[in-house]
């Protein structure tokens, strides 16, 4: 799994007839300080979240399980919210 923010939403004039229905997120992946790495990516919605918002999300063949039965043609699938992220510091000697 990893971090991304939600920065906007993706609108279709025509797509996939098995992804009729389902809500595509723009997704900017974050890293471990929440500051942007590599470049945004368009992903499904699974959960229901919207612009702002911390998510977790799987990329590969996982992204289509959420809609199991259904084969959805998807690499990317936002599966949770992040209320709070909470980093442990290493301790020392």
């Amino acid at each position: 799994m990893r971090l991304a923010r939600v920065i906007g939403n993706v609108v279709c004039s025509a797509k996939e007839t098995r992804l009729s229905g389902k809500k595509i997120l723009l997704l900017q992946e974050i890293d471990d300080a929440g500051s942007a790495s590599g470049e945004p990516l368009a992903a499904l919605d699974a959960v229901g979240v919207g612009p702002g918002e911390t998510v977790f999300f799987v990329t590969s063949k996982e992204a289509s399980f959420p809609f199991d039965p259904d084969e959805i043609p998807t690499d990317a699938c936002v599966l949770g919210v992040i209320d709070h992220i909470n980093l442990s510091s290493p301790s020392g000697p």
